[in-house]
């Protein structure tokens, strides 16, 4: 646990002595648990606060690595990051652990699916949406309905962004707001949208807040969806009820997302002209992949590259990065067949 004696206290003292808070809160804040789920531009802001915010346990999974245009908006990253190939959990908390040394920071590099989830939430008091798609969010939002955990949704595009804090069982989920998930192509994306950083660290902040009042238990948190646009100056909150007994998650309690089946499935990443291969498994599979034997398997075969987070392989004009847990993201081809071709080519089944 988190030392929490009065010399710990000093470092938050504009928090104690703002009367909201108080040492009390700060207490409260130093014994609890948060999971972010994806440490991309939301994700940063948001563990950049709660760290220094002084909540106790951060869990940071994220499943890619720092790429040039991340730095516009991602603020815990910087370009030596980028050249020691790091992966931004990790990235992430070295940085958080040189500007607070007295919480426990724990890194998780790997892509959240139903094989996953459960272990990577079910010890927490609160989880973070700092993922970049619905796929995830709406697995998010099956987990935490069945386990009774709040969550705070947090989405930004373009100057645009939305927040809402979900608590199962006293307000609407989000599959009670948005319904069905949106089919691919019918939403922007940051790939074909953009995001400007302010609006990023806007309804970011906003979203951390509604957190340390959540974990502290003062102030009223926000139940409603709310609504935030930094060009156009607007500023609105939609209040979307209490849970629906028609939702099929919170309402009827068929959690298709968390009970996919298990195997491998592979995502085309938007904008980026790559694929993401991924493997399902459940949590009694701990299998790691070797990366240093892998890299001399392919060093004949092109330029490698390994640490012990990642390996980097450019072979036949693609460029694949390849995670201990078996996951692998394909660049060169948008194509899934193509990618899963390569994947059992040069990595296995």
């Amino acid at each position: 646990m988190p030392e929490t004696g009065n010399q710990s206290l000093a470092r938050y003292l504009r928090q104690t002595i703002f009367s909201g808070l108080g040492e009390a809160g700060q207490r409260r804040l130093l014994a609890a648990r948060v999971a972010i789920i994806g440490c991309g531009a939301t994700g940063t802001v948001i563990a950049n606060h709660l760290a220094r915010a002084g909540v106790g346990y951060l869990r940071i999974v994220d499943r890619d690595y720092i790429e040039l245009n991340n730095l516009q908006r991602q603020l815990l990253f910087d370009e030596e990051d980028m050249r020691q190939g790091l992966p931004k959990a990790a990235a992430a908390a070295i940085k958080l652990r040189r500007i607070n040394s007295e919480i426990e920071i724990e890194a998780v590099v790997t892509d959240v699916n139903p094989g996953n989830v459960v272990q990577l939430v079910q010890d927490v008091h609160l989880v973070m949406d700092g993922t970049d798609n619905f796929e995830t969010r709406y697995l998010l939002n099956d987990v935490c309905v069945k386990l009774g955990k709040p969550w705070i949704y947090t989405g930004v595009i373009g100057s645009y962004g939305v927040s809402q804090t979900i608590v199962p069982g006293q307000s609407a989920c989000l599959r009670c707001v948005l319904g069905q998930m949106p089919a691919p192509g019918t939403t922007p994306t940051c790939d074909t949208a953009g995001v400007l950083g302010p609006a990023v660290a806007v309804v970011a902040s906003i979203s951390a807040g509604e957190a340390l009042k959540r974990l502290g238990q003062f102030g009223e948190p926000n139940r409603g969806m709310l609504h935030y646009d930094l060009w156009d100056n607007s500023l609105d909150v939609f209040d979307p009820g209490g849970p629906q007994a028609d939702c099929p998650a919170c309402g009827q309690h068929d959690y298709e997302f968390l009970n996919a089946e298990r195997g491998t499935h592979s995502i085309t990443l938007c904008g980026r002209n790559a694929v993401q291969i991924s493997v399902n498994r459940g949590a009694d599979d701990a299998t790691v992949l070797n990366l240093a034997r892998l890299a001399q398997v392919l060093q004949p075969l092109g330029a490698v590259r390994a640490n012990a987070y990642l390996l980097k392989a450019d072979i036949d004009g693609y460029h694949l990065t390849i995670f201990p847990d078996g996951r692998a993201i394909i660049a060169g081809t948008s194509d899934p067949d193509v990618a899963r071709t390569l994947y059992a080519k040069y990595v296995g089944n």
